[in-house]
């Protein structure tokens, strides 16, 4: 079979050459339509470049966002790229991004339930029994399902698109040993929910990752439910109870909370959190914080884009598109504000 070239393509999508050699070689100043047009030509030619990647649908489509917590910096950063890629996207004609009023299994059905005319939609949920019926129900009703950050286990949804969380609560231990290093005492860990697969996988890979140091141990985990002011009272509560602490991670949000309590220690333990945002950063400038390990939230709104549509055009594997790795962030590393 002979291979199609440059010029194949430009025919097939009526376009100049010069738009397909900027579209191919992923230039600027190709719009949206035009991108779109070169790739689904390049597909059905089989373009050597392409093959492997994922389907798109052959229509423009709808899809949601289904989330808690959008007064979290990290699911408002995913909210908003998911809002502007869709914008940008001539595959979609419609993008929802709709809020959970709560983490409850009761408060997603209610969502789910409210849903309209939609064709995927990406989910940011606990890994419960009735969350997971719930998923499967909609899938069993045509809705594509993409998870977003955290998975659910045993559910017929599409693609997960995040961070391996055993791996980021690994980078996280193993940080944290070298950060207190010649240091020896307990080292207390906070989660929102160990009900979210994502964190119950990175308390994990950070225990299993800390049971070598002898010098470390590491205390039963306290759940937060994402709350500030209930984490700033489990840090101080513990600091009274162990005031040798050694270091303090952090699972998931209510990252505030432990700001607020060791706000004014004077020697303060090794601070290990997750996501860079600009609370974050600012926390890290001003030396109140050692570590971030980052999961890219732009790139995780950018690929659930990606995936959902790929799930509709019948797609259940992902080739081509960048993993989602998790990134260690130290003052040295900070990124400039505004980059990716």
């Amino acid at each position: 079979m002979t291979r199609a070239t440059i010029k194949d393509i430009a025919a097939q999508s009526g376009l100049s050459t010069s738009t397909v050699d900027r579209t191919l070689n992923g230039r600027a100043g190709v719009s949206a339509l035009n991108r779109y047009r070169v790739m689904q030509a390049a597909q059905r030619l089989g373009y050597p470049a392409l093959l492997g990647t994922m389907p798109m649908p052959s229509r423009p489509v709808r899809i949601a966002l289904l989330t808690p917590h959008l007064d979290r910096a990290f699911i408002t950063l995913v909210a908003e790229t998911i809002s502007t890629q869709a914008a940008k996207n001539p595959l979609v004609s419609s993008c929802r991004i709709i809020p959970i009023r709560s983490l409850s299994s009761e408060d997603l059905q209610h969502a789910v339930d409210a849903l309209a005319d939609v064709e995927a939609v990406a989910v940011i949920a606990k890994d419960t029994p009735q969350n997971r019926e719930t998923i499967n129900g909609l899938v069993g009703a045509g809705v594509q399902v993409v998870t977003l950050a955290t998975d659910l286990k045993g559910t017929t949804r599409a693609f997960y698109v995040g961070v391996d969380n055993h791996a980021a609560g690994r980078t996280a231990g193993r940080i944290t040993r070298l950060l207190a290093a010649g240091k020896s005492g307990p080292v207390a860990v906070y989660a929102g929910s160990r009900a979210f697969l994502g964190h119950k996988q990175r308390e994990d890979g950070f225990v299993n990752h800390l049971k070598a140091d002898p010098d470390l141990l590491v205390l039963p985990t306290v759940e937060t439910q994402e709350d500030s002011t209930a984490m700033q009272s489990a840090v101080t509560s513990q600091l009274r109870r162990t005031p040798n602490l050694a270091a303090i991670y952090c699972v998931g949000a209510g990252r505030r909370g432990i700001i607020e309590a060791l706000n004014g220690l004077r020697d303060r333990p090794v601070v290990v959190m997750h996501d860079l945002t600009d609370k974050s950063r600012h926390w890290m400038e001003t030396g109140k914080i050692d570590a971030i390990i980052d999961q890219n939230a732009q790139l995780v709104g950018e690929q659930a884009v990606q995936y959902m549509l790929g799930a509709i055009a019948g797609s259940r594997a992902a080739p081509g598109l960048k993993q989602v790795n998790p990134r260690l962030i130290l003052l040295e590393n900070l990124p400039k504000r505004n980059a990716p």
